[in-house]
């Protein structure tokens, strides 16, 4: 038996939470269909900060953790890419505390010449909690179909 074999049969025994890719193609479009379909009738922060709370479970998710099952997660790779990244910084500039300023400036300069994709960082957030991440205890699996 294999670490997929392993993976695959606990995930069949945890609730799957799936997301649709093709169903938004902004960061707050994939706010909403998290609210929708992972936490429907609750009220939370929809930011980053906001969404690793409901990695870890007991805020709507099961608290021994579950499997997020990201349909066409291809389409949000492209969605979800440079100019999105870009868009979303440009935002938070306008926005951010005058300590940040830097840091979301150079973040800005790394999106728009190809570097550090939304999509990379809902990704990297939802691996902390999966096996070998460091809170891998919360018990989350990801799919990316």
């Amino acid at each position: 038996m294999t670490a997929n074999d392993d993976e695959t049969r606990n995930s069949l025994q945890k609730h799957v939470y799936e997301i649709d890719g093709s169903a938004f193609s902004s960061l707050e479009g994939f706010f909403d269909e998290v609210s929708r379909k992972l936490i429907p009738d609750a009220i939370w922060g929809k930011n980053l900060d906001a969404f690793n709370d409901i990695l870890r479970g007991g805020f709507g998710t099961p608290q021994d953790g579950f499997v997020l099952r990201w349909l066409n997660s291809n389409a949000s790779r492209e969605r979800l890419g440079f100019a999105e990244t870009a868009r979303q910084l440009r935002h938070r500039l306008q926005t951010c505390h005058s300590s940040n300023r830097s840091l979301v400036m150079e973040q800005l300069r790394q999106a728009e010449v190809g570097s550090g994709k939304r999509f990379d960082w809902l990704v990297d957030i939802v691996r902390v909690h999966c096996p070998g991440g460091s809170e891998q205890q919360d018990g989350v699996s990801m799919e990316l179909r």
